[in-house]
Protein backbone atom coordinates (compact mmCIF):
# COMPACT_ATOMS: atom_id res chain seq x y z
CA UNK A 1 0.00 0.00 0.00
CA UNK A 2 2.90 2.26 0.79
CA UNK A 3 4.71 1.52 -2.30
CA UNK A 4 1.24 2.67 -4.38
CA UNK A 5 0.82 5.62 -2.24
CA UNK A 6 4.80 6.61 -3.61
CA UNK A 7 4.25 5.85 -6.62
CA UNK A 8 1.06 7.81 -6.97
CA UNK A 9 3.37 10.68 -5.56
CA UNK A 10 6.16 10.22 -8.30
CA UNK A 11 2.90 10.83 -10.69
CA UNK A 12 2.04 13.74 -9.09
CA UNK A 13 5.14 15.48 -9.83
CA UNK A 14 4.90 15.16 -13.67
CA UNK A 15 2.71 18.21 -14.32
CA UNK A 16 4.56 19.88 -11.76
CA UNK A 17 7.71 19.18 -13.75
CA UNK A 18 6.09 20.36 -16.92
CA UNK A 19 5.20 23.37 -15.45
CA UNK A 20 8.20 24.40 -14.50
CA UNK A 21 9.82 23.40 -17.65
CA UNK A 22 7.17 25.71 -19.16
CA UNK A 23 8.29 29.07 -16.64
CA UNK A 24 11.55 28.21 -16.85
CA UNK A 25 11.61 28.10 -20.45
CA UNK A 26 9.27 30.96 -20.88
CA UNK A 27 12.09 33.31 -18.08
CA UNK A 28 14.98 33.00 -19.89
CA UNK A 29 13.89 33.98 -23.09
CA UNK A 30 12.10 36.78 -21.79
CA UNK A 31 14.95 38.52 -20.21
CA UNK A 32 17.37 40.74 -21.55
CA UNK A 33 20.25 39.26 -23.80
CA UNK A 34 20.60 37.06 -27.26
CA UNK A 35 23.43 34.16 -26.95
CA UNK A 36 24.04 34.51 -30.29
CA UNK A 37 25.29 38.17 -29.50
CA UNK A 38 27.55 37.17 -26.98
CA UNK A 39 28.98 34.37 -28.48
CA UNK A 40 29.92 36.39 -32.01
CA UNK A 41 30.79 39.59 -29.39
CA UNK A 42 34.35 37.78 -28.67
CA UNK A 43 34.50 36.56 -32.15
CA UNK A 44 35.34 39.73 -33.49
CA UNK A 45 34.52 41.01 -37.36
CA UNK A 46 31.54 38.54 -38.04
CA UNK A 47 28.83 38.64 -41.05
CA UNK A 48 24.90 38.54 -40.74
CA UNK A 49 25.03 35.09 -42.83
CA UNK A 50 27.14 33.81 -39.94
CA UNK A 51 24.66 34.73 -37.12
CA UNK A 52 21.67 33.71 -39.03
CA UNK A 53 23.16 30.23 -39.18
CA UNK A 54 24.17 30.11 -35.69
CA UNK A 55 20.57 31.38 -34.31
CA UNK A 56 19.19 28.33 -37.06
CA UNK A 57 21.87 25.73 -35.00
CA UNK A 58 19.95 26.99 -32.12
CA UNK A 59 16.11 26.95 -33.42
CA UNK A 60 16.23 30.66 -31.96
CA UNK A 61 15.22 31.86 -35.81
CA UNK A 62 11.75 30.17 -34.81
CA UNK A 63 8.76 31.71 -33.03
CA UNK A 64 8.37 31.21 -29.17
CA UNK A 65 6.28 29.13 -29.39
CA UNK A 66 7.81 26.58 -32.18
CA UNK A 67 10.96 26.38 -29.81
CA UNK A 68 8.97 25.79 -26.24
CA UNK A 69 7.06 22.80 -28.73
CA UNK A 70 10.36 21.49 -29.68
CA UNK A 71 12.03 21.83 -26.30
CA UNK A 72 8.73 19.98 -24.57
CA UNK A 73 9.27 17.24 -26.94
CA UNK A 74 12.33 16.44 -26.47
CA UNK A 75 12.01 16.72 -22.45
CA UNK A 76 9.36 14.39 -23.31
CA UNK A 77 11.64 12.01 -24.31
CA UNK A 78 14.67 12.78 -21.69
CA UNK A 79 16.49 15.54 -23.82
CA UNK A 80 17.23 18.24 -22.28
CA UNK A 81 19.34 19.50 -25.74
CA UNK A 82 22.89 20.56 -26.23
CA UNK A 83 24.38 23.37 -24.95
CA UNK A 84 24.85 26.43 -26.70
CA UNK A 85 28.81 27.39 -25.86
CA UNK A 86 29.98 23.47 -24.94
CA UNK A 87 28.28 22.33 -27.56
CA UNK A 88 27.87 18.85 -25.89
CA UNK A 89 24.53 17.05 -24.27
CA UNK A 90 23.00 19.12 -21.38
CA UNK A 91 22.57 15.91 -19.38
CA UNK A 92 26.40 14.75 -20.00
CA UNK A 93 27.05 18.21 -18.53
CA UNK A 94 25.04 18.04 -15.68
CA UNK A 95 25.67 14.36 -14.75
CA UNK A 96 29.70 15.82 -14.10
CA UNK A 97 28.74 18.14 -12.23
CA UNK A 98 26.12 16.59 -9.74
CA UNK A 99 27.77 14.32 -7.97
CA UNK A 100 30.46 17.62 -6.72
CA UNK A 101 26.91 19.43 -5.67
CA UNK A 102 25.38 16.25 -4.14
CA UNK A 103 28.65 15.46 -1.75
CA UNK A 104 29.30 19.27 -0.61
CA UNK A 105 25.09 19.09 0.41
CA UNK A 106 25.16 16.23 2.06
CA UNK A 107 29.26 17.55 3.80
CA UNK A 108 26.57 20.49 5.07
CA UNK A 109 23.60 18.53 6.00
CA UNK A 110 26.02 16.14 7.82
CA UNK A 111 27.70 18.66 9.93
CA UNK A 112 24.58 20.66 10.58
CA UNK A 113 22.66 17.50 11.74
CA UNK A 114 25.88 16.67 13.81
CA UNK A 115 25.96 19.59 16.44
CA UNK A 116 22.68 21.10 15.73
CA UNK A 117 20.34 17.89 17.57
CA UNK A 118 22.98 17.61 20.51
CA UNK A 119 22.48 21.50 20.54
CA UNK A 120 18.85 21.32 20.55
CA UNK A 121 18.47 18.67 22.83
CA UNK A 122 20.80 19.91 25.35
CA UNK A 123 19.37 23.78 25.14
CA UNK A 124 15.77 22.41 25.67
CA UNK A 125 17.12 19.53 28.61
CA UNK A 126 18.81 22.74 30.48
CA UNK A 127 16.35 25.43 29.76
CA UNK A 128 17.25 29.31 30.40
CA UNK A 129 20.98 28.01 31.55
CA UNK A 130 23.54 30.20 30.75
CA UNK A 131 24.65 27.53 27.76
CA UNK A 132 20.82 27.36 26.74
CA UNK A 133 21.30 31.11 26.40
CA UNK A 134 24.49 30.73 24.35
CA UNK A 135 23.36 28.08 22.27
CA UNK A 136 20.47 30.52 20.98
CA UNK A 137 22.97 33.28 20.70
CA UNK A 138 24.83 31.02 18.36
CA UNK A 139 22.03 30.54 16.52
CA UNK A 140 20.72 33.85 15.68
CA UNK A 141 24.17 34.47 14.91
CA UNK A 142 24.28 31.46 12.59
CA UNK A 143 20.99 32.59 11.02
CA UNK A 144 22.00 36.27 10.35
CA UNK A 145 25.89 35.57 8.89
CA UNK A 146 25.03 35.49 5.07
CA UNK A 147 26.86 32.20 3.96
CA UNK A 148 29.23 34.20 1.01
CA UNK A 149 30.73 36.66 4.15
CA UNK A 150 31.32 33.47 6.15
CA UNK A 151 32.65 31.32 3.69
CA UNK A 152 35.30 34.18 3.04
CA UNK A 153 35.78 34.55 6.69
CA UNK A 154 36.89 30.75 6.57
CA UNK A 155 38.75 31.09 3.37
CA UNK A 156 41.22 33.89 5.15
CA UNK A 157 41.20 32.39 8.44
CA UNK A 158 41.76 28.59 8.26
CA UNK A 159 43.44 28.80 4.35
CA UNK A 160 45.20 32.06 4.08
CA UNK A 161 46.24 32.44 7.70
CA UNK A 162 46.71 29.25 9.56
CA UNK A 163 47.18 26.92 6.43
CA UNK A 164 45.13 24.23 7.53
CA UNK A 165 42.68 23.54 4.69
CA UNK A 166 42.92 23.71 1.21
CA UNK A 167 40.22 26.76 -0.15
CA UNK A 168 39.24 25.97 -3.77
CA UNK A 169 38.30 22.79 -5.82
CA UNK A 170 37.53 18.88 -4.92
CA UNK A 171 41.08 17.50 -4.74
CA UNK A 172 44.70 18.57 -5.90
CA UNK A 173 46.54 17.69 -8.65
CA UNK A 174 48.45 14.60 -8.52
CA UNK A 175 45.93 11.85 -7.49
CA UNK A 176 44.09 9.18 -10.04
CA UNK A 177 41.87 6.64 -9.19
CA UNK A 178 38.57 5.50 -11.18
CA UNK A 179 35.82 7.82 -11.11
CA UNK A 180 32.82 4.96 -10.58
CA UNK A 181 29.69 7.29 -8.81
CA UNK A 182 31.68 10.61 -9.37
CA UNK A 183 31.66 11.54 -5.58
CA UNK A 184 34.84 11.38 -4.74
CA UNK A 185 34.41 10.42 -1.02
CA UNK A 186 33.06 7.04 -2.64
CA UNK A 187 35.17 6.10 -5.38
CA UNK A 188 38.24 6.94 -3.41
CA UNK A 189 37.27 4.10 -0.55
CA UNK A 190 36.54 1.82 -3.61
CA UNK A 191 39.71 2.63 -4.92
CA UNK A 192 41.19 2.50 -1.53
CA UNK A 193 43.32 5.55 -2.25
CA UNK A 194 43.27 6.90 1.64
CA UNK A 195 45.62 9.97 0.73
CA UNK A 196 42.87 10.67 -2.15
CA UNK A 197 40.18 10.45 0.27
CA UNK A 198 41.97 12.59 3.01
CA UNK A 199 42.64 15.17 0.40
CA UNK A 200 38.63 15.36 -1.15
CA UNK A 201 38.03 15.19 2.96
CA UNK A 202 40.33 18.29 3.48
CA UNK A 203 38.68 20.29 0.40
CA UNK A 204 35.14 19.26 1.35
CA UNK A 205 35.16 21.05 4.87
CA UNK A 206 35.35 24.90 4.60
CA UNK A 207 32.46 24.70 1.97
CA UNK A 208 30.44 22.33 3.97
CA UNK A 209 30.60 24.36 7.15
CA UNK A 210 29.88 27.47 5.17
CA UNK A 211 27.02 25.99 3.52
CA UNK A 212 25.57 23.85 6.66
CA UNK A 213 26.46 27.21 9.24
CA UNK A 214 22.63 28.70 8.64
CA UNK A 215 21.16 24.93 8.48
CA UNK A 216 22.79 24.28 11.60
CA UNK A 217 21.36 27.51 13.22
CA UNK A 218 17.61 26.77 12.35
CA UNK A 219 17.74 22.81 13.03
CA UNK A 220 19.13 23.55 16.47
CA UNK A 221 15.88 26.26 17.20
CA UNK A 222 13.53 23.64 15.66
CA UNK A 223 14.72 20.42 17.95
CA UNK A 224 14.86 22.88 20.96
CA UNK A 225 11.43 24.20 20.26
CA UNK A 226 9.70 20.52 19.94
CA UNK A 227 11.78 19.29 22.86
CA UNK A 228 10.69 21.53 24.77
CA UNK A 229 7.01 20.72 23.66
CA UNK A 230 7.59 17.19 24.12
CA UNK A 231 9.34 17.40 27.28
CA UNK A 232 5.50 18.51 28.73
CA UNK A 233 3.55 16.03 27.79
CA UNK A 234 2.40 13.43 29.73
CA UNK A 235 3.82 10.30 28.54
CA UNK A 236 7.35 11.80 29.52
CA UNK A 237 5.87 12.39 32.88
CA UNK A 238 4.81 9.09 33.27
CA UNK A 239 8.34 7.73 31.91
CA UNK A 240 10.22 9.43 34.73
CA UNK A 241 7.46 8.43 37.10
CA UNK A 242 8.47 4.66 35.90
CA UNK A 243 12.15 5.45 37.32
CA UNK A 244 13.82 5.15 33.83
CA UNK A 245 16.84 7.21 33.72
CA UNK A 246 16.95 10.58 32.45
CA UNK A 247 19.44 9.52 29.55
CA UNK A 248 16.47 6.88 28.54
CA UNK A 249 13.58 9.54 28.56
CA UNK A 250 15.06 12.27 26.82
CA UNK A 251 16.78 9.80 23.92
CA UNK A 252 13.95 6.79 23.78
CA UNK A 253 10.41 8.84 24.33
CA UNK A 254 10.88 12.45 23.72
CA UNK A 255 13.76 12.64 20.97
CA UNK A 256 11.87 10.56 18.68
CA UNK A 257 8.99 12.41 19.00
CA UNK A 258 10.58 15.77 18.97
CA UNK A 259 12.57 15.25 15.66
CA UNK A 260 9.27 15.14 13.17
CA UNK A 261 9.56 18.97 12.36
CA UNK A 262 13.27 18.72 12.83
CA UNK A 263 12.49 16.10 9.65
CA UNK A 264 10.69 18.26 8.01
CA UNK A 265 12.92 21.43 8.41
CA UNK A 266 15.82 19.43 7.31
CA UNK A 267 13.85 17.82 4.09
CA UNK A 268 12.72 21.50 3.04
CA UNK A 269 16.67 22.48 3.78
CA UNK A 270 17.99 19.40 1.58
CA UNK A 271 16.30 21.01 -1.72
CA UNK A 272 18.21 24.63 -0.45
CA UNK A 273 21.20 22.69 -0.29
CA UNK A 274 21.06 21.19 -3.41
CA UNK A 275 19.28 24.15 -5.26
CA UNK A 276 20.46 27.30 -3.25
CA UNK A 277 24.32 26.62 -3.38
CA UNK A 278 25.09 29.49 -6.27
CA UNK A 279 27.42 31.49 -4.39
CA UNK A 280 28.93 28.77 -2.04
CA UNK A 281 30.21 26.76 -5.30
CA UNK A 282 31.62 30.40 -6.18
CA UNK A 283 33.37 31.29 -3.71
CA UNK A 284 35.73 28.31 -3.03
CA UNK A 285 35.90 27.23 -6.81
CA UNK A 286 33.71 23.86 -6.48
CA UNK A 287 32.30 22.40 -10.14
CA UNK A 288 28.70 22.02 -9.02
CA UNK A 289 25.15 22.77 -10.34
CA UNK A 290 25.67 26.03 -8.41
CA UNK A 291 28.32 26.86 -10.35
CA UNK A 292 27.39 25.44 -13.56
CA UNK A 293 24.11 27.72 -13.25
CA UNK A 294 25.93 30.75 -12.48
CA UNK A 295 27.94 30.17 -15.62
CA UNK A 296 25.55 29.62 -17.76
CA UNK A 297 23.20 32.11 -16.71
CA UNK A 298 26.43 34.84 -17.74
CA UNK A 299 26.74 33.04 -21.20
CA UNK A 300 22.53 32.80 -21.75
CA UNK A 301 23.33 29.25 -22.15
CA UNK A 302 19.44 28.34 -22.73
CA UNK A 303 19.76 24.67 -22.36
CA UNK A 304 22.23 24.59 -19.80
CA UNK A 305 20.03 27.06 -17.69
CA UNK A 306 16.48 25.00 -18.34
CA UNK A 307 18.89 21.56 -17.28
CA UNK A 308 19.96 23.03 -13.97
CA UNK A 309 16.65 24.48 -12.80
CA UNK A 310 14.58 21.43 -13.89
CA UNK A 311 17.42 19.43 -11.92
CA UNK A 312 16.50 21.47 -8.62
CA UNK A 313 12.80 21.67 -8.75
CA UNK A 314 13.16 17.50 -9.49
CA UNK A 315 15.40 17.78 -6.39
CA UNK A 316 12.84 19.68 -4.29
CA UNK A 317 10.01 17.05 -5.52
CA UNK A 318 11.76 14.04 -3.88
CA UNK A 319 13.39 15.66 -0.86
CA UNK A 320 9.29 16.58 0.30
CA UNK A 321 8.73 12.98 -0.88
CA UNK A 322 11.55 11.67 1.06
CA UNK A 323 10.77 13.32 3.87
CA UNK A 324 7.20 12.76 3.93
CA UNK A 325 7.75 8.36 3.88
CA UNK A 326 10.49 8.98 7.04
CA UNK A 327 7.40 10.16 8.89
CA UNK A 328 5.69 6.96 8.27
CA UNK A 329 8.58 5.12 9.92
CA UNK A 330 8.88 7.79 12.89
CA UNK A 331 5.55 8.20 13.62
CA UNK A 332 3.40 4.84 11.98
CA UNK A 333 0.31 7.07 12.62
CA UNK A 334 1.24 9.56 9.74
CA UNK A 335 0.00 7.60 6.37
CA UNK A 336 1.47 9.19 3.09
Amino acid sequence: MKSIKILERLLAAIPIMIGVAILVFLFVRLTPGDPVDLMMGSAGSVSQQEIQALQEEFDLDKPLHVQLYIFLKDVVRGDLGDSFTQREPVTDIIGRALPATIELAFGAAFFAVLFAIPIGVYSAVKQNSITDRLSMAFSFLGISMPAFWFGIILIIVFGVKLGWLPISGRLDYGFNFPSVTGLYLIDTVLARDWPALKNAVLHLILPSIALGMQLLAVLARVTRSSMLEVLRQDYVTLARAKGLREFIVIVKHALRNALIPTITVLGIQIGVLLGGNMIIETVFAWPGLGRLAVDSIFSRDFPLIQGVVMIYAFTYVIANLVVDVLYTYINPKITL
